[in-house]
């Protein structure tokens, strides 16, 4: 069972430490980014980690929008902005073991050195609904 893990910042609930990333220190920025490769390192090393990126704060919007006319805008966005950080791909066995990894993600260290608890959007991978043999 394959998993995205988001990493909202802007539009999610406020996390419990939520003090901005551009008011860490560089040693704060350091330790949250090691701690999200040694987790991917570890989700490695069990083959639960797919793929993972941390994402630019600018975005654009693309639609198709008929011939000749400009597909590209800057919105429409919610009045927050909402801004995906980061995400990640795991591949579990259940939904107990995303929840499981979603909660350890979501204690990575920021202002402080303090976690997080920041929220993490887990949404699963769309499958083929099962088929009906006679």
């Amino acid at each position: 069972m394959k998993y995205l893990l988001l990493k909202h910042y802007r539009g999610a609930p406020e996390a419990v430490n939520s003090v901005p990333m551009d008011q860490w220190t560089p040693e704060e920025i350091h330790d949250h980014v090691q701690f999200m490769a040694d987790f991917a390192a570890r989700l490695e090393g069990t083959g639960e980690y797919v793929d993972g990126q941390a994402l630019a704060p600018e975005g654009t919007f693309v639609r198709y929008d008929g011939e000749g006319r400009p597909p590209v805008t800057d919105g429409p966005f919610p009045e927050t902005k909402d801004l995906i950080a980061g995400w990640m791909v795991i591949d579990v066995d259940s939904y107990d073991r995303a929840l499981e990894l979603a909660g350890e993600l979501s204690s990575a260290p920021g202002a402080g050195g303090k976690p997080i608890h920041e929220w993490l959007e887990l949404r699963p991978f769309l499958t083929a609904p099962p088929t009906v043999t006679e």
